[in-house]
């Protein structure tokens, strides 16, 4: 049973930092990805990491903004978030892609399993 847990949302001021953690219960070459949901919009990938083949991805909105990462210790992925806007308001979401992988790394239907969310907001 694979368990995806975020945490590290909260409130910021445009502008401001927040670094989100996702404590997954997969092998260190599980592929991950972080996606975002505001309200009344569709859920959309913003970062994807895929250990076995060292490669990041990220989302136009988010690029040069945000990093995605692990700690293969701790089985951790984190999304750190600078320069933070108000259009980044959004429940963000933790998710995993097993073995075999297939379609885009910041695709929804790509991954198998989710996290609960954690919020996200930024004030101007």
């Amino acid at each position: 049973q694979v368990q995806l847990v975020e945490s590290g949302g909260g409130s910021v001021q445009a502008g401001g930092s927040l670094r989100l953690s996702c404590a997954a219960s997969v092998n260190r070459y599980t592929r991950m990805g972080w996606f975002r949901q505001a309200p009344g919009k569709e859920r959309e990938g913003i970062a994807a990491i895929d250990p076995s083949v060292g490669r990041t991805s990220y989302g136009d909105s988010v690029k040069g903004r945000f990093t995605i990462s692990q700690d293969n210790a701790k089985r951790t992925v984190y999304l750190q978030m600078n320069s933070l806007k108000p259009e980044d308001t959004a429940m963000y979401y933790c998710a995993a892609d097993v073995p075999p992988y297939g379609g885009s790394p910041l695709g929804l239907a790509s991954y198998d399993y989710w996290g609960q969310g954690t919020q996200v907001t930024v004030s101007s």
